[in-house]
């Protein structure tokens, strides 16, 4: 982790876009991991657990080193306050990803073919809204030199316009698949429970994203 130490000497800015990056990659883990639940395959599910176990501890990593080199104080146009609720953010796209993973692998967790398409949609638009949230981070350090000032302001406040408007389609999308799975719970019983737990994290990944967005927009606005 020697790189990252240089990268905070100068400025937290490169670390935080790669933890954001981190964060991310464990999130587009959710697409392959309802694709295993999907086929049934157990031992798949495990495997898509492992990555995301490595994924979320090498953002882990990343976090930690962050926190522990951040300066009380920066010489920025941002407050030491300011980057640490922007990373937690960013942190709990990674933790709720490996949650959804570890429930999947512990359970064994088959999806019923009546949820497949509802958890397809849902999860391919949360991963869309994780993708905007991370070109937002990409422009951190554009908006940092310009002083939260000028055009770049102009162009990121539209990225997190359209961040809120992805993430209201994913809101859309867990109540879809919330009145699938509540149509179904006769036949699914108490794994109606876990499956219900299922669509409120994968959900909650999309609302980390757009919590991202809206702190920096916070920012830009003060």
């Amino acid at each position: 982790m020697a790189w990252i130490d240089k990268l905070v000497g100068r400025s937290p800015i490169g670390p935080m876009q790669e933890h954001m990056r981190a964060a991310v990659a464990c999130a587009r883990r959710i697409e392959p991991l309802v694709e295993a639940m999907a086929s049934g395959n157990l031992a798949a599910i495990q495997s898509e657990r492992n990555e995301i176990d490595d994924l979320e501890h090498k953002a882990d990593e990343i976090k930690h080193q962050i926190r522990s080199h951040l300066p009380r104080r920066l010489m920025l146009a941002m407050e030491r306050r300011d980057m640490l609720e922007i990373l937690d953010n960013q942190d709990s796209i990674a933790d709720v990803t490996q949650d959804i993973a570890e429930l999947a692998d512990q359970r064994g967790m088959k999806l019923p073919p009546g949820l497949i398409d509802p958890f397809r949609d849902l999860a391919a638009r949360v991963v869309v809204a994780c993708a905007h949230a991370e070109r937002i981070i990409d422009e951190l350090d554009e908006l940092v030199e310009t002083g939260f000032a000028g055009r770049e302001v102009a162009r990121v406040e539209e990225m997190i316009s359209e961040l809120a408007r992805i993430e209201s389609e994913t809101d859309e999308l867990q109540d879809a698949a919330c009145r699938k799975l509540f149509a179904m719970e006769a036949e699914l019983g108490v794994a109606t429970v876990y499956w219900h737990q299922m669509v409120l994290w994968i959900a909650d990944i999309a609302d980390y994203a757009e919590r991202v967005g809206n702190r920096l927009r916070l920012l830009i606005a003060s």
